[in-house]
């Protein structure tokens, strides 16, 4: 006989668990992203002005702010999807909220920083060495061969920062959002991002390059573009979360 069940019910533990979607997904969760920032565009900009701001001025230390910043990207994000949290669940959001992963789960996000930052500065060392490595062996070689073996290296050097960034993205992509609302270690989180992102890699990987082509556009106008890019895409990737992971 089974037992009478007892209410409330203890939620069903969040295991990471993804599901596929269809490619034209991404285009839904730009619309979302859209919406969301049509709902509250004087918050929205706010917290991009805060964001961009306090990361410009960290960067500006040598090595150390720019390492800084990367660490602080995982927190920030988490803010900004909390943001959508309130507006997904008709709540009034507040500027404060930007700061909601500072106050939740810090550790684990600042960790996934250090992992997002490790892949990121290791890319940018091979990319250098092979640069040096073609530039240097130009100058042996001559002018007109060396200048082939220069251009190979930062052919080279440029293909692989491509092809080695993906799996850092797609690691880091999902990330904030699974530490930060279902309390996921950052391995667990990274590793359910990546899993998520290879099931779903044509959606994805639309996203991606609309994002790319977006940022190019959003920062000619001095980077004015931002103001809207940056509340726009952190909506889509909440949308995307919750299409691929939640399943709604």
């Amino acid at each position: 006989m089974s037992e009478t069940p007892v209410f409330p019910m203890a939620p069903t533990r969040f295991t990471g668990e993804c599901r596929e979607v269809d490619p034209g997904a991404c285009f839904d969760w730009l619309r979302q992203g859209w919406a969301m920032f049509l709902v509250n565009p004087g918050v929205w900009i706010g917290c991009t002005v805060l964001v961009l701001v306090m990361l410009m001025a960290i960067s500006i230390v040598p090595l150390f702010g720019q390492i800084a910043a990367h660490l602080l990207l995982p927190l920030f994000g988490a803010g900004m999807i909390k943001l959508c949290k309130r507006l997904h669940d008709g709540e009034e959001p507040e500027i404060a909220d930007l700061f909601a992963g500072f106050r939740h789960n810090a550790g684990q996000l600042v960790m996934v920083g250090v992992f997002f930052a490790m892949g990121i500065f290791g890319i940018a060392f091979l990319a250098f060495m092979l640069v040096s490595g073609g530039v240097l062996g130009g100058v042996v070689t001559g002018k007109v061969a060396g200048f082939g073996i220069a251009l190979g290296g930062v052919m080279i050097a440029g293909l692989l920062v491509m092809v080695l960034s993906v799996p850092i993205i797609m690691a880091t992509w999902f990330a904030p959002a699974l530490v930060f609302f279902h309390d996921m270690q950052p391995l667990d989180a990274m590793k359910a991002s990546f899993a998520a992102g290879a099931k779903n890699f044509l959606p994805m990987a639309i996203f991606g390059i609309f994002l790319v082509v977006a940022l190019f556009f959003a920062m000619l106008p001095v980077g004015m573009g931002m103001l809207l890019l940056l509340p726009v895409a952190s909506g889509a990737v909440f949308a995307s979360y919750r299409d691929i992971f939640v399943g709604s």
